[in-house]
Protein backbone atom coordinates (compact mmCIF):
# COMPACT_ATOMS: atom_id res chain seq x y z
CA UNK A 1 0.00 0.00 0.00
CA UNK A 2 1.60 3.16 -1.06
CA UNK A 3 2.06 6.18 1.55
CA UNK A 4 -1.01 7.96 -0.08
CA UNK A 5 -3.40 5.24 0.72
CA UNK A 6 -2.16 5.33 4.08
CA UNK A 7 -2.33 8.74 4.66
CA UNK A 8 -6.14 8.59 3.90
CA UNK A 9 -6.66 6.20 6.44
CA UNK A 10 -4.69 7.98 9.00
CA UNK A 11 -6.57 11.07 8.66
CA UNK A 12 -9.75 9.17 9.54
CA UNK A 13 -8.20 7.55 12.34
CA UNK A 14 -9.34 9.17 15.42
CA UNK A 15 -12.33 9.45 14.26
CA UNK A 16 -13.04 5.97 13.30
CA UNK A 17 -12.02 4.98 16.99
CA UNK A 18 -14.46 7.38 18.76
CA UNK A 19 -16.94 6.10 16.50
CA UNK A 20 -16.17 2.62 17.63
CA UNK A 21 -15.81 3.57 21.09
CA UNK A 22 -19.31 4.81 21.20
CA UNK A 23 -20.81 2.30 19.96
CA UNK A 24 -18.78 -0.77 21.89
CA UNK A 25 -18.23 1.12 25.00
CA UNK A 26 -14.83 -0.42 25.05
CA UNK A 27 -11.75 1.19 24.05
CA UNK A 28 -9.77 -2.09 23.37
CA UNK A 29 -12.48 -3.52 21.24
CA UNK A 30 -12.71 0.18 19.76
CA UNK A 31 -8.54 -0.29 18.36
CA UNK A 32 -9.30 -4.05 17.79
CA UNK A 33 -12.31 -2.38 15.08
CA UNK A 34 -10.05 0.22 13.78
CA UNK A 35 -7.05 -2.33 13.08
CA UNK A 36 -9.61 -4.55 11.13
CA UNK A 37 -10.62 -1.54 9.12
CA UNK A 38 -7.33 -0.67 8.19
CA UNK A 39 -6.78 -4.36 6.81
CA UNK A 40 -9.70 -4.38 4.96
CA UNK A 41 -8.88 -0.78 3.65
CA UNK A 42 -4.93 -2.15 2.60
CA UNK A 43 -6.47 -5.38 0.92
CA UNK A 44 -9.27 -2.67 -0.99
CA UNK A 45 -9.82 -2.29 -4.78
CA UNK A 46 -8.88 1.34 -3.82
CA UNK A 47 -8.89 2.94 -7.61
CA UNK A 48 -13.16 1.72 -6.87
CA UNK A 49 -13.73 3.80 -3.70
CA UNK A 50 -15.32 7.12 -4.16
CA UNK A 51 -14.65 8.51 -1.01
CA UNK A 52 -12.48 6.94 0.98
CA UNK A 53 -14.04 8.27 4.60
CA UNK A 54 -17.63 7.00 3.56
CA UNK A 55 -16.26 3.54 2.63
CA UNK A 56 -14.01 3.20 6.14
CA UNK A 57 -17.20 4.84 7.94
CA UNK A 58 -19.38 2.00 6.60
CA UNK A 59 -16.91 -0.52 6.90
CA UNK A 60 -15.76 0.47 10.42
CA UNK A 61 -19.58 0.99 11.31
CA UNK A 62 -20.71 -2.50 10.46
CA UNK A 63 -17.05 -4.14 11.95
CA UNK A 64 -18.72 -2.85 15.65
CA UNK A 65 -22.51 -4.20 14.35
CA UNK A 66 -21.17 -7.71 14.17
CA UNK A 67 -19.18 -7.21 17.29
CA UNK A 68 -22.51 -6.00 18.95
CA UNK A 69 -24.36 -9.16 17.65
CA UNK A 70 -22.13 -11.33 18.13
CA UNK A 71 -22.62 -14.42 20.33
CA UNK A 72 -19.99 -13.75 22.56
CA UNK A 73 -21.05 -9.80 23.34
CA UNK A 74 -24.59 -10.83 23.74
CA UNK A 75 -24.03 -13.51 26.54
CA UNK A 76 -21.86 -10.79 28.06
CA UNK A 77 -24.13 -7.69 28.01
CA UNK A 78 -27.51 -10.08 28.50
CA UNK A 79 -25.48 -11.52 31.75
CA UNK A 80 -26.21 -7.76 33.43
CA UNK A 81 -22.49 -7.41 34.13
CA UNK A 82 -21.26 -5.32 31.13
CA UNK A 83 -20.63 -1.26 31.99
CA UNK A 84 -18.66 0.87 29.51
CA UNK A 85 -14.84 1.66 29.84
CA UNK A 86 -14.28 5.08 31.78
CA UNK A 87 -11.88 7.18 29.81
CA UNK A 88 -10.12 10.16 31.54
CA UNK A 89 -10.73 13.64 29.56
CA UNK A 90 -8.41 14.56 26.97
CA UNK A 91 -8.16 11.06 25.39
CA UNK A 92 -8.30 11.18 21.95
CA UNK A 93 -10.96 8.37 21.79
CA UNK A 94 -13.32 10.77 22.83
CA UNK A 95 -13.72 12.07 19.77
CA UNK A 96 -15.83 15.40 18.78
CA UNK A 97 -17.01 17.56 21.84
CA UNK A 98 -18.08 20.92 20.31
CA UNK A 99 -21.94 20.33 20.66
CA UNK A 100 -24.36 19.10 23.71
CA UNK A 101 -25.07 15.87 21.85
CA UNK A 102 -21.49 15.10 21.22
CA UNK A 103 -20.33 15.19 24.68
CA UNK A 104 -23.28 13.54 25.52
CA UNK A 105 -23.53 10.51 23.50
CA UNK A 106 -20.35 9.61 25.59
CA UNK A 107 -21.02 9.95 28.95
CA UNK A 108 -20.75 6.72 31.02
CA UNK A 109 -24.83 7.52 31.55
CA UNK A 110 -25.84 7.71 28.36
CA UNK A 111 -23.29 4.82 27.12
CA UNK A 112 -25.30 2.46 29.79
CA UNK A 113 -28.33 3.44 28.69
CA UNK A 114 -27.24 2.58 24.96
CA UNK A 115 -27.64 -0.90 26.20
CA UNK A 116 -31.41 -0.82 25.78
CA UNK A 117 -30.60 0.32 22.24
CA UNK A 118 -30.50 -2.67 19.45
CA UNK A 119 -27.61 -2.32 17.06
CA UNK A 120 -29.05 -0.69 14.70
CA UNK A 121 -30.69 1.96 16.55
CA UNK A 122 -27.37 2.17 18.45
CA UNK A 123 -25.67 2.93 15.06
CA UNK A 124 -28.27 5.31 13.56
CA UNK A 125 -28.07 7.18 17.41
CA UNK A 126 -24.14 7.93 17.38
CA UNK A 127 -23.60 8.37 13.32
CA UNK A 128 -26.82 11.35 13.93
CA UNK A 129 -26.21 13.07 17.23
CA UNK A 130 -22.41 12.54 17.53
CA UNK A 131 -21.05 12.90 14.00
CA UNK A 132 -24.07 14.95 12.70
CA UNK A 133 -24.40 12.39 9.59
CA UNK A 134 -27.71 12.90 7.14
CA UNK A 135 -30.29 10.44 7.21
CA UNK A 136 -29.52 9.43 3.66
CA UNK A 137 -25.82 9.28 4.49
CA UNK A 138 -26.75 6.77 7.56
CA UNK A 139 -28.85 4.91 4.90
CA UNK A 140 -26.21 3.97 2.94
CA UNK A 141 -23.59 3.09 5.76
CA UNK A 142 -26.06 0.78 7.51
CA UNK A 143 -27.80 -0.70 4.01
CA UNK A 144 -31.66 0.45 5.33
CA UNK A 145 -33.82 2.75 4.00
CA UNK A 146 -34.36 6.85 5.06
CA UNK A 147 -36.97 5.76 6.96
CA UNK A 148 -36.09 3.17 8.71
CA UNK A 149 -33.05 5.33 9.65
CA UNK A 150 -35.45 8.12 10.95
CA UNK A 151 -38.09 5.52 12.77
CA UNK A 152 -34.77 3.66 14.83
CA UNK A 153 -33.14 7.35 15.57
CA UNK A 154 -36.83 8.09 16.81
CA UNK A 155 -36.76 4.90 18.93
CA UNK A 156 -33.55 5.96 20.29
CA UNK A 157 -33.83 9.15 21.28
CA UNK A 158 -37.07 7.85 23.22
CA UNK A 159 -34.84 5.28 24.79
CA UNK A 160 -32.30 7.57 25.51
CA UNK A 161 -34.45 10.79 26.37
CA UNK A 162 -34.80 10.04 30.48
CA UNK A 163 -31.33 10.99 30.73
CA UNK A 164 -31.14 14.05 28.23
CA UNK A 165 -34.01 15.25 30.48
CA UNK A 166 -31.83 14.67 33.36
CA UNK A 167 -28.24 15.76 31.52
CA UNK A 168 -28.47 19.29 31.32
CA UNK A 169 -25.32 21.01 31.19
CA UNK A 170 -23.46 22.39 34.48
CA UNK A 171 -20.75 24.47 34.32
CA UNK A 172 -17.70 22.32 35.38
CA UNK A 173 -16.49 24.68 38.51
CA UNK A 174 -19.96 24.00 40.24
CA UNK A 175 -20.03 20.59 39.28
CA UNK A 176 -16.37 20.07 41.04
CA UNK A 177 -18.30 21.96 44.17
CA UNK A 178 -20.97 20.06 44.43
CA UNK A 179 -18.23 16.25 44.17
CA UNK A 180 -16.20 17.74 46.27
CA UNK A 181 -18.82 18.59 49.12
CA UNK A 182 -20.10 14.75 48.36
CA UNK A 183 -17.17 12.70 48.54
CA UNK A 184 -16.49 14.61 51.99
CA UNK A 185 -20.33 13.81 53.34
CA UNK A 186 -19.22 10.38 52.03
CA UNK A 187 -16.33 9.74 54.03
CA UNK A 188 -17.28 11.42 56.81
CA UNK A 189 -20.51 9.34 57.32
CA UNK A 190 -22.95 12.61 56.81
CA UNK A 191 -25.86 10.32 55.17
CA UNK A 192 -28.38 13.11 55.77
CA UNK A 193 -26.27 15.39 53.85
CA UNK A 194 -25.75 12.72 51.63
CA UNK A 195 -29.09 12.49 50.86
CA UNK A 196 -29.56 16.41 50.17
CA UNK A 197 -26.74 16.39 47.92
CA UNK A 198 -28.67 14.26 45.87
CA UNK A 199 -31.80 14.45 43.21
CA UNK A 200 -35.23 12.69 44.44
CA UNK A 201 -35.05 10.91 41.15
CA UNK A 202 -31.42 9.76 41.59
CA UNK A 203 -29.84 6.40 39.81
CA UNK A 204 -26.73 4.51 40.52
CA UNK A 205 -24.66 1.69 38.76
CA UNK A 206 -21.77 0.02 40.34
CA UNK A 207 -19.58 -2.94 38.69
CA UNK A 208 -19.74 -3.88 42.71
CA UNK A 209 -16.21 -3.00 43.18
CA UNK A 210 -15.41 -5.33 40.51
CA UNK A 211 -16.49 -7.96 42.11
CA UNK A 212 -19.99 -8.56 41.90
CA UNK A 213 -21.47 -10.76 38.66
CA UNK A 214 -24.38 -8.43 38.09
CA UNK A 215 -24.36 -4.68 38.28
CA UNK A 216 -26.16 -3.44 41.11
CA UNK A 217 -28.57 -0.67 40.61
CA UNK A 218 -29.79 1.76 42.93
CA UNK A 219 -33.08 4.24 42.80
CA UNK A 220 -34.03 6.54 45.68
CA UNK A 221 -32.08 9.14 47.54
CA UNK A 222 -32.07 7.20 50.63
CA UNK A 223 -30.90 3.89 49.01
CA UNK A 224 -28.02 5.39 47.29
CA UNK A 225 -26.92 7.67 50.60
CA UNK A 226 -26.50 4.46 51.98
CA UNK A 227 -24.63 2.24 49.28
CA UNK A 228 -22.49 5.18 49.12
CA UNK A 229 -21.83 6.01 52.46
CA UNK A 230 -20.94 1.80 52.91
CA UNK A 231 -18.37 1.87 49.96
CA UNK A 232 -16.53 4.62 51.02
CA UNK A 233 -16.56 3.74 54.73
CA UNK A 234 -12.82 3.37 55.20
CA UNK A 235 -11.61 -0.35 56.50
CA UNK A 236 -8.97 -2.42 57.34
CA UNK A 237 -10.74 -5.29 54.70
CA UNK A 238 -11.11 -2.66 52.12
CA UNK A 239 -7.76 -1.42 52.14
CA UNK A 240 -6.17 -4.76 52.20
CA UNK A 241 -8.58 -5.69 49.21
CA UNK A 242 -7.34 -2.17 47.45
CA UNK A 243 -3.78 -2.84 48.11
CA UNK A 244 -3.47 0.04 49.95
CA UNK A 245 -4.88 3.52 51.37
CA UNK A 246 -5.86 5.27 48.45
CA UNK A 247 -5.94 9.27 47.82
CA UNK A 248 -9.21 10.68 46.61
CA UNK A 249 -8.77 12.89 43.34
CA UNK A 250 -11.43 14.92 41.35
CA UNK A 251 -11.04 14.90 37.46
CA UNK A 252 -13.35 14.62 34.77
CA UNK A 253 -14.38 11.42 33.11
CA UNK A 254 -16.26 11.00 29.61
CA UNK A 255 -16.73 14.70 30.29
CA UNK A 256 -18.12 14.27 33.45
CA UNK A 257 -16.73 15.53 36.70
CA UNK A 258 -15.44 11.91 38.60
CA UNK A 259 -13.95 11.00 41.79
CA UNK A 260 -10.81 8.67 41.13
CA UNK A 261 -9.24 6.69 44.03
CA UNK A 262 -5.47 6.25 43.31
CA UNK A 263 -3.15 4.05 45.14
CA UNK A 264 0.81 4.73 44.33
CA UNK A 265 -0.10 6.32 41.15
CA UNK A 266 -2.66 3.86 40.14
CA UNK A 267 -5.96 4.04 39.40
CA UNK A 268 -8.03 1.42 41.21
CA UNK A 269 -11.93 2.86 41.12
CA UNK A 270 -14.12 5.29 39.45
CA UNK A 271 -16.58 6.95 40.45
CA UNK A 272 -18.68 9.24 37.82
CA UNK A 273 -21.23 11.78 38.47
CA UNK A 274 -24.10 13.30 36.51
CA UNK A 275 -25.04 16.44 38.32
CA UNK A 276 -28.43 18.29 37.54
CA UNK A 277 -29.90 21.55 39.61
CA UNK A 278 -27.00 21.47 42.06
CA UNK A 279 -27.61 18.23 42.73
CA UNK A 280 -26.18 14.78 42.02
CA UNK A 281 -28.55 12.79 39.33
CA UNK A 282 -26.74 9.49 38.54
CA UNK A 283 -23.19 7.95 39.90
CA UNK A 284 -21.70 5.11 37.76
CA UNK A 285 -18.71 3.24 39.82
CA UNK A 286 -16.07 1.40 38.15
CA UNK A 287 -13.49 -0.60 39.86
CA UNK A 288 -13.19 -3.72 37.83
CA UNK A 289 -9.36 -3.63 36.58
CA UNK A 290 -9.83 -4.83 33.38
CA UNK A 291 -11.67 -1.33 32.71
CA UNK A 292 -9.63 0.98 33.93
CA UNK A 293 -6.31 0.12 31.94
CA UNK A 294 -6.19 2.87 29.68
CA UNK A 295 -7.48 5.38 31.81
CA UNK A 296 -4.69 4.34 34.42
CA UNK A 297 -2.27 4.70 31.77
CA UNK A 298 -3.77 8.12 30.80
CA UNK A 299 -3.43 8.99 34.50
CA UNK A 300 0.07 8.16 34.68
CA UNK A 301 0.80 10.31 32.21
CA UNK A 302 -1.42 13.17 34.19
CA UNK A 303 -0.39 16.07 36.41
CA UNK A 304 -3.17 15.70 38.80
CA UNK A 305 -4.20 18.30 41.04
CA UNK A 306 -3.90 17.54 44.87
CA UNK A 307 -6.35 15.15 46.45
CA UNK A 308 -9.16 16.00 47.64
CA UNK A 309 -8.53 13.52 50.70
CA UNK A 310 -5.00 12.06 50.86
CA UNK A 311 -5.47 10.02 53.92
CA UNK A 312 -8.63 7.27 53.87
Amino acid sequence: MDSAAVDRFEASRGRLASLAYRLLGSAADAEDAVQETFLRWQAADRARVGVPEAWLTKVATNLCLDQLRSAQARHERAAGAWMPEPLLDGDPMLGPADTFEQRESVSLAVLTLMERLSPFERAVYVLREAFSYGHAEIAGILGITESASQQHLHRARARVGAERRRGAETDPASARRVVEEFLTAAVSGRTERLVALLTDDVTAVSDGAGLARRLLRLRTPERVASFVRAGFRPTPAKRRLAGGSPAFHIARVNGSPAVLAVIDGRVVGVVAFGIGDGRVASLHGIAAAERLGRLGDAWGRHEPDAPVIDAW
